[in-house]
């Protein structure tokens, strides 16, 4: 039996053999923002921001930076993304951060088998499962602070994700 591998899970692996850090599809440099001792915190390109999440996606293969999306009323988030090797077992984007007050929605694929949106710490909202293409989800984050989510069957592959509230 032949096993594929994606670009990415070969990157990874890769990487992790020889301690080299590799970056798939980066072209340009980052600017990085400073803390008031000048040490910096996080580092930005464009639209995203790189942020420790203690490591909340060590599992994931699909997390690229948490994506601002700030400012907006409403924001979507892809349940049955590819991802986590090979398979639709992903949230894309995997991290947003959004204002207080935005409505994210959760939309299915259908690809990838039954998925739900679980908030992990404290149970905050929780979806059904489904596998039913364009089945929406949708939660509005009125207070400030990191919301880290989990799709129940297939956490244990890498399928997380995190809404940041500033």
């Amino acid at each position: 039996m032949t096993e594929r591998f994606s670009r990415r899970t070969f990157l990874h692996a890769t990487a992790a053999s020889t301690g080299i850090a590799l970056l798939a599809g980066c072209s340009s440099s980052a600017d990085t923002d400073s803390g008031e001792n000048g040490d910096s915190d996080a580092t930005t390109t464009a639209d995203t921001e790189s942020r420790d999440f203690g490591g909340w996606f060590d599992r994931t293969d699909n997390y690229d930076g948490v994506h601002d999306m700030t400012g907006k009323d409403t924001v979507s988030v892809t349940v049955g993304a590819e991802g986590n090797g090979g398979g639709y077992l992903a949230f894309t984007p995997a991290a947003v951060k959004v204002s207080p007050d935005t409505t994210v929605v959760w939309e299915w694929t259908g690809n990838g088998g039954t998925h739900n949106v679980v908030e992990r710490e404290n149970g905050l909202f929780e979806s059904e499962i489904t596998s039913t293409e364009g089945h929406t989800f949708e939660y509005t984050f009125e207070e400030t602070g990191e919301y880290r989510y989990v799709c129940v069957p297939h956490e244990q592959l890498g399928m997380v994700g995190a809404v940041v509230v500033e």
